[in-house]
């Protein structure tokens, strides 16, 4: 007998590794076909099976390699995944038995493949120990070292040590492998946080508050199914990680002001600019691509946002209608997203050495072309989700170094708990932590 929850885990995983879609929407299209027959237990293991399978691919494919006498890219893509998923649980897992991480892999490989695949398997999951995780820390290369011990691509360890000793590298490595907690944004447009925290106890939601300066920022635990939860559905919050939110409390919109969201999709920043305006003055968001505009007007209509146009903009490309136009600008641009790995998994095995340079011309197109539109004496915030110089530093100072209008607003005082990150030049710089996303960003005055 197939246990179902595990076959579904698989089958996530071969759609994700055949690249048919992100991590996160394979497993909501997945689950959402088969939730009649599953139960949230079964839905929580499948998530936490396919995740840890994403973020320790480049482990757990050491562990094989040491056992199979058959190269990895010889193997057929369900085996392959059958025995990661079964190591994963062997290694990574105390609650689960061995003998049953062993025997539900090789009841999976007897339908995936054929009698000596299902041999195959069993004999590496015998062999299979916690040991084998522990023996990889032994290595000597320290760049070998924390990409099999941290599942990170040797790229990305490269490019974090241009900026930093290996110790700090190997620190971010560790960290961004660490489950990430669940932040909800209180919508005041319609509800309080008093409300909320009363709804939420009521529920009985686990919740912590965050930030002084940003009290309608929760971490919450224990919440299942939250896009289904009766209160988002009313509006009531929305998810939002905390360092997102912090983005637009920088850019400080007020009440009347006209703002560009210059690279908003899917909307959380968006409506935060919104309801820090009270809804009052004129928000533009744009996104390059059409059908994302779309989920920006629904996260609107749902938190009760009237005062945000969509419009579909290249960020690169001059608008003539758009120039000084706007008291604020954010420019959320897009980036490398090495910041929140711990999210977005995928992006280890998405991106590429050779996307750092493609990426770096489009931030500095976008910084330079939407900075026409600011008016003079308005504010710019720059920021991205990613923690690499060549994206964030670099690319503010050559911006500053071609244009003689702009300064940089120092940050200090600004964010009274982030502190102790603000760099020397006024910046806000954080690298990823058990408690936050790596992030970076930036304001600018225009002169």
């Amino acid at each position: 007998m197939i246990d179902r929850a595990r076959e579904i885990a698989l089958k996530i995983i071969v759609k994700i590794e055949k690249d048919e879609g992100y991590s996160n929407l394979v497993i909501n299209e997945v689950i959402n076909e088969n939730r009649n027959s599953l139960s949230d237990k079964d839905v929580a293991f499948i998530s936490e099976i396919v995740y840890g399978v994403i973020t320790w691919k480049i482990t757990l494919d050491e562990i094989i390699k040491k056992y199979s006498k058959i190269k990895l890219k010889k193997l057929s893509i369900w085996i392959l995944n059958i025995l990661r998923m079964s190591i994963y649980q062997i290694v990574f897992l105390d609650k689960i038995p061995k003998s049953a991480a062993v025997n539900e892999g090789v009841n999976l490989a007897k339908r995936y493949g054929h009698k000596a695949s299902s041999n195959f398997t069993n004999a590496i999951l015998r062999k299979v120990e916690k040991k084998d995780y522990k023996e990889l820390f032994e290595i000597k290369d320290d760049v070998e070292r924390i990409s099999k011990t941290t599942s990170m691509p040797i790229w990305i360890i490269k490019e974090l040590n241009k900026n930093r000793n290996i110790k700090e590298v190997e620190e971010i490595c560790i960290n961004l492998n660490k489950k990430p907690k669940i932040n909800i944004r209180v919508n005041k447009l319609k509800t309080s946080i008093q409300e909320v925290e009363k709804i939420l106890t009521e529920e009985k939601i686990q919740y912590n508050k965050i930030l002084e300066e940003m009290p309608e920022f929760l971490e919450i635990e224990k919440i299942k199914d939250i896009e289904n939860n009766k209160f988002f559905k009313k509006g009531y919050f929305t998810v939002q990680d905390v360092s997102a939110g912090l983005t637009v409390k920088i850019l400080s919109p007020k009440p009347n002001e006209i703002v560009l969201d210059a690279c908003s999709a899917p909307g959380g920043k968006t409506t935060y600019i919104a309801e820090i305006m009270e809804n009052k003055g004129k928000i533009v968001a744009g996104d390059i691509y059409e059908h994302r505009l779309n989920l920006i007007n629904e996260n609107c209509e749902r938190l009760g946002i009237s005062i945000v146009e969509t419009k579909q903009i290249d960020g690169t490309i001059f608008q003539e209608d758009f120039y000084q136009k706007y008291d604020k600008i954010l420019l959320d641009v897009p980036c490398l997203g090495i910041g929140v790995i711990r999210r977005k998994p995928d992006i280890k095995w998405q991106k590429t050495e050779e996307d750092v340079k493609e990426i770096i011309k489009v931030q500095e197109n976008i910084l330079k072309n939407c900075s026409r539109y600011l008016k003079p004496g308005g504010e710019l915030v720059y920021s991205t989700c990613s923690i690499l110089k060549e994206e964030n530093e670099d690319i503010i100072e050559k911006f500053l170094n071609e244009t003689n209008n702009f300064k940089i607003f120092d940050l200090e005082n600004e964010v009274k708990e982030f502190k102790k990150y603000v760099t020397k030049k006024g910046f806000l710089s954080i690298k990823p932590s058990e408690k936050n996303d790596g992030f970076f960003i930036c304001k600018l005055i225009k002169k």
